[in-house]
């Protein structure tokens, strides 16, 4: 595969949807231009979906461009609109908490590499009449309602407050491209209405031209949305979501979706894409191309020494060495296993038929025998052993494997 350009890599990976401004392409080709990726603190940690937005805005920095990261302390009290009903909102405090664990995660991930700003900033002096005169009778309401994120709600109702976020976005493209010299956004396409209204107040105002690009929403092939697991988000803070649920995920990835994905959120080169893709088709039980998925994606989010206890973790629950592994390591990890609650002694049968691991004696006496029930990875056939906690790791907990995919964690109270 030849050299690409910047704007031909990012097309092969399909990471642009929208796109406004004549002539971005040589921009990104061959320009060191400002930019900005904007999210609002509505949780206290971003999550997989931010991060297929936040990895575009790293490589773009790493193509030579510079980044602005916002987070929305001004538009994170309003809310951005949501396609059926309006969002909770939530207090000052939360909004501030927020704000300050996602600043965080943003600077880990850039290396402290990126500007970080919040438009509270310069909204918070900013008066109801002054944006209202300065802002407000430069946009008309007809341009406001043809936005898909408004019309989308005008059936069911949207508040005022609600209404004018795309009035507040447009705001803030306007003053970092005024005060920062940032002349594009980059943002998920559900975003295209708010960015293009930017672009409208630059030109309006400033008789600039402002440019922006927006990428495809990522999606499983069911068309789920990217980073959800089991109706839950999956986080980039590892408290909320373990190392190991987060592998558990992407090693899973669809076969007929790894290659797009490796292609978004992966900063291997092309060339060594496709050379992988190829040895995945030829072998695909090996699930090589998922396995590198996850190292990519991890390492990138949570550092190496995340990843390796993460695959560390994964091969000691489907019977690999526990050695290193402590009790905390496999409590926090394993989220996702189903856990038991263990005391004192009992026979082995009773262990396995009281704790629901085995639905009657005579299964588990069946399991026993041919040798499918484990206890931190080694075989025990005996249904009269005595099972005490000596046999924990750290006289915590046990892991119970029957047969080679159910697995239970056992934790002494």
């Amino acid at each position: 595969m030849g050299k690409m350009t910047n704007w031909e890599e990012l097309l092969w990976r399909g990471l642009v949807k929208d796109v406004a401004g004549e002539g971005i392409e040589d921009k990104i080709n061959n320009e060191s231009v400002t930019f900005y990726w904007g999210t609002d603190p509505t949780a206290d940690s971003l999550h997989l979906g931010h991060y297929s937005s936040l990895v575009t805005a790293k490589r773009l920095m790493k193509m030579g461009h510079k980044p602005i990261l916002l987070c929305g302390g001004a538009t994170g009290r309003i809310g951005d609109p949501r396609p059926t009903s309006e969002r909770e909102i939530i207090s000052i405090d939360e909004v501030n908490n927020n704000i300050k664990a996602i600043r965080k995660q943003i600077d880990d991930l850039f290396e402290g590499k990126a500007q970080l700003v919040d438009n509270y900033d310069w909204f918070k002096d900013f008066n109801f009449l002054d944006f209202l005169r300065d802002i407000g009778k430069y946009i008309n309401v007809n341009y406001m309602l043809a936005k898909d994120i408004i019309s989308r709600r005008l059936e069911t109702g949207i508040t005022y407050a609600e209404f004018s976020y795309t009035l507040m976005q447009g705001y803030d493209f306007l003053h970092m491209y005024q005060d920062m010299n940032c002349i594009m956004q980059v943002e998920g396409s559900d975003q295209w209405g708010n960015i293009t209204t930017g672009i409208e107040l630059i030109k309006k105002i400033l008789g600039k031209e402002a440019y922006g690009f927006t990428m495809p929403l990522i999606l499983d092939s069911t068309g789920k949305k990217f980073g959800k697991s089991e109706g839950n988000a999956l986080w980039l803070d590892k408290d909320k979501t373990s190392s190991y649920e987060l592998y558990q995920y992407l090693i899973n990835t669809e076969d007929s979706m790894v290659e797009h994905y490796l292609k978004v959120f992966t900063f291997l080169e092309p060339d060594e894409i496709t050379e992988l893709v190829k040895q995945h088709n030829e072998a695909p039980h090996l699930r090589m191309a998922q396995k590198k998925l996850a190292e990519c994606i991890i390492t990138d989010i949570r550092g190496k020494e995340e990843y390796e206890k993460a695959v560390k973790i994964s091969e000691a629950l489907f019977g690999g060495d526990l050695t290193g592994l402590s009790a905390e390591d496999i409590i926090m990890a394993a989220k996702q296993v189903p856990s038991i609650k263990l005391s004192g002694e009992a026979k082995l049968i009773d262990l396995l038929v009281d704790n629901q691991i085995c639905s009657s004696k005579r299964e588990a006496r069946e399991m026993l025998e041919s040798n499918a029930i484990s206890l931190n990875n080694e075989k025990h056939t005996d249904e009269n052993e005595v099972i005490t906690k000596d046999l924990a790791i750290d006289g915590k907990v046990m892991i119970i494997r029957k047969g080679k995919k159910k697995q239970f964690i056992g934790i002494y109270e």
